[in-house]
């Protein structure tokens, strides 16, 4: 079974209180992703009609801060499916209510598995390709995949070669002194 990406995106907007701050005002990077995270889940259980967990997320970059009293929209969308998993993207925009002026704050892909009433992976449906971009949004979640496999195997405790990474460690803060 197929589904469409737009079946199931979803979409919250919030206006941003000051008990969401942190200590100079602007609004906490763990609110934030908290909403996030409550974003990819709710995308993930109406493209699965499961209970959903996060498995992974994927680099979170906090591009422009968020005020107190902007509204914060946070947008989901499908990217990729597997078997039981799925790439849900979430993009953050926030808004001055008085200007209208709007900006992008950060996008992030959470990894999400549907889960059966027993606590199992549960499969889930597939996802209809019908435009350029859900293509490459597809394929670009493939590739970060595999560059995630790469990444863990290549630090490995038993696989770790500390000699082919001290070249790395020049002009870094910090001093190599092992007993």
């Amino acid at each position: 079974m197929l589904k469409t990406t737009e079946e199931s995106q979803v979409t919250i907007t919030q206006l941003m209180l000051p008990s969401n701050s942190n200590f100079s005002g602007k609004i906490h990077g763990g609110y934030i992703l908290g909403l996030m995270d409550q974003i990819a889940f709710a995308c993930a259980s109406r493209h699965s009609r499961n209970y959903c967990v996060t498995a992974s997320v994927n680099k979170v970059d906090f591009l422009n801060p968020i005020e107190v009293g902007e509204l914060v929209t946070l947008k989901a969308s499908i990217n990729y499916t597997g078997r039981t998993s799925m790439v849900i993207g979430v993009r953050v925009e926030s808004e001055n209510i008085r200007t209208g002026a709007k900006k992008h704050c950060n996008s992030s892909y959470f990894t999400m598995v549907a889960k059966d009433e027993h606590g199992n992976n549960a499969p889930i449906p597939g996802i209809l390709l019908d435009t350029k971009d859900k293509v490459r949004r597809f394929a670009r979640s493939i590739a970060r995949q595999e560059q995630a496999k790469s990444r863990t195997s290549a630090f490995k405790t038993s696989e770790f070669k500390m000699e082919a990474c001290l070249g790395s460690l020049i002009n870094q803060n910090a001093k190599i002194d092992l007993k």
